[in-house]
């Protein structure tokens, strides 16, 4: 549902609340009428296929989530402008898992936009970071790390950016580094 017509009918609803309650003298129904339209204003802030989305990536239920996120069509149109961050933040996750180089940009885009959380944030560093490590950008990652690091006042991804750091200490292998012995093999042996 487009995020104007939730704020539409929230007037609507609010508007029908107060005759209800002033003209026709029924107070009950006109604070359920009140009550349905601060559900109506509080999924204008937050929406619920991010919410949905949110509570299956908890559930570490990774299908659902991206089902959720997928009825969001039209970020721009459906979400308020402090949820676009968040829903590149998800995509970016769901993607983790079986394409992390697709991951990369979508976290760039949530950073850009901005997440409120300061654990969301350090979580979008760390999988920044595993990228460019991965990518064999060493000091880009451990500028990621750093940022990580500071962010996750909590210590809830201390051991990941203890590994991380591990992965950097470690020596890259270059893409097309040859056998050493196979360099002195003939043509047929």
């Amino acid at each position: 549902m487009n995020k104007y017509i939730k704020i539409f009918v929230a007037a609507v609803l609010i508007i029908l609340g107060v005759y209800m309650m002033f003209f026709t003298r029924n107070v009950g129904w006109g604070v359920v009428v009140f009550l349905l339209s601060g559900i109506l204003v509080f999924m204008f802030f937050k929406n619920e296929y991010i919410l949905m989305s949110f509570w299956f990536l908890r559930k570490q239920k990774i299908g659902k989530a991206v089902y959720w996120l997928g009825k969001i069509r039209n970020y721009t149109s459906q979400l308020h402008k402090s949820q676009y961050g968040y829903y590149h933040y998800l995509k970016g996750l769901c993607l983790a898992q079986e394409h992390p180089s697709k991951m990369e940009p979508l976290m760039r885009k949530a950073l850009e936009y901005g997440l409120n959380m300061k654990q969301d944030r350090a979580m979008a560093y760390l999988n920044l970071a595993a990228v460019a490590i991965s990518k064999g950008r060493k000091q880009e990652g451990q500028k990621f790390l750093e940022e990580s690091r500071k962010l996750d006042k909590a210590g809830l991804m201390t051991e990941q950016i203890k590994a991380m750091k591990d992965q950097l200490k470690m020596p890259s292998m270059q893409k097309h580094m040859h056998n050493p012995h196979m360099r002195k093999r003939g043509k047929f042996f």
